[in-house]
């Protein structure tokens, strides 16, 4: 009996060892079929073919990746994410991997998710330059001027005459108006011939100097000499917008969204506008982009809380406005629009305490003009 026991156990390890060779031999050829497919630009018979590949072989990181970039590659963002991690989980040391997670990040406006990822693929890969790149984009996007110079600047020798390099930093430097420094990079790329690069860092830099009229016509010779230029029609709308021309801006900044949906200026703006002509809805879509592009933006968070309130969603208004109050405990406008939200709560006592507050800072300021005169 036990020879019969031990026979059968055999045979079940052999049958085991043969399926398994033939799982991967299925698996192998469900993957080449995915690759073929999507290198002929085929991507949803890609998508097919690795995950029924994966259905085999569900931890390859190789095929989680591969689905991951096709997925990116059809603009599914969040699917792509979600190939990505699993792909990492499989590999955690794989940067080219985490590479692309950043670059998935970043193409459905999520700097901020980006900006760890890189730095992670820049700790084990110091010489990747496009990473630099993308990581000084990311600080720019999320308003983090100073990190994009001191990321940057010590790594010159490493770009050499490299414009996008040149471009990138100079625009920080612009952005803290540091105009001197930033207008070497400025010359450097006039230096290399006429380009959009260089008229739109000069439009920056006569923005920032409030030189309105004089920053339309550059951005103007930018947006001709490339109407793809990210930014670009952003600043240009900022630049109208300042000069009075409403319709102006609002197609400017619908362009640059157009281009380039993680624009914050131009979600912001957006969401202004749509504001200012009492269209809520659509202004939130903007607004909760733009927060979620820069989460600690505190004009974009009170723009959002002002939307909530105005569409009726008071208890998340209420949180919003309570967050912006800590921060700004003077602001007389605040505390009005949180007693509005707590009165819609019915939080009677709430509301009350908020317009005593109003009147004591109402009453102090009062006070400090009449002192002053």
């Amino acid at each position: 009996m036990r020879c019969l026991v031990l026979l059968l156990s055999v045979f079940a390890l052999t049958g085991s060892v043969r399926a398994g060779q033939r799982g991967e031999a299925d698996f192998e050829k469900l993957f080449v079929r995915a690759l073929e497919l999507h290198q002929a630009g085929d991507l949803l018979g890609a998508v097919d073919n690795y995950k029924a590949a994966l259905g085999l072989s569900p931890d390859r990181a190789d095929a989680l990746s591969n689905l991951g970039a096709a997925y990116a590659q059809l603009g599914q963002f969040d699917d792509a994410v979600t190939q990505y991690q699993a792909a990492l989980k499989a590999d955690p040391l794989n940067s080219a991997v985490r590479l692309n997670l950043a670059l998935a990040y970043y193409k459905s406006a999520r700097p901020q998710a980006a900006i760890p990822q890189l730095k992670r693929v820049l700790a084990s890969q110091p010489e990747a330059k496009s990473a630099y790149l993308v990581l000084a984009d990311c600080y720019l996007q999320t308003g983090q001027a100073k990190e994009v110079v001191s990321l940057l600047q010590p790594r010159e020798q490493m770009f050499g005459a490299d414009l996008a390099f040149a471009y990138v930093l100079g625009t920080a430097l612009l952005d803290l108006e540091r105009t001197d420094e930033g207008q070497a990079y400025v010359d450097r790329i006039f230096g290399a011939g006429e380009s959009a690069e260089a008229r739109l860092l000069m439009g920056t830099a006569l923005m920032n100097r409030k030189q309105f009229r004089e920053a339309r016509i550059e951005l103007q010779r930018a947006i001709k000499l490339n109407p793809r230029l990210p930014t670009v029609h952003s600043l240009y709308g900022r630049t109208v917008l300042a000069l009075g021309d409403y319709q102006a801006a609002e197609a400017a900044f619908r362009k640059e969204l157009e281009l380039n949906v993680n624009d914050f200026q131009a979600n912001i703006q957006m969401g202004s506008l749509r504001s200012r002509t009492q269209r809520f809805a659509e202004a939130t879509g903007y607004v909760e982009r733009a927060v979620t592009i820069r989460p600690e933006d505190f004009a974009a968070r009170r723009l959002l809380a002002h939307l909530r309130l105005q569409t009726g969603r008071a208890e998340e208004a209420a949180a919003l406005f309570e967050a912006l109050v800590k921060e700004t405990p003077d602001a007389v406008d605040l505390h009005v629009q949180l007693a509005i939200a707590y009165n819609r709560l019915k939080r009677t006592a709430d509301a009350q305490r908020e317009r005593e507050i109003v009147d004591k800072l109402n009453a102090a300021e009062a006070a400090k003009q009449k002192g002053g005169l």
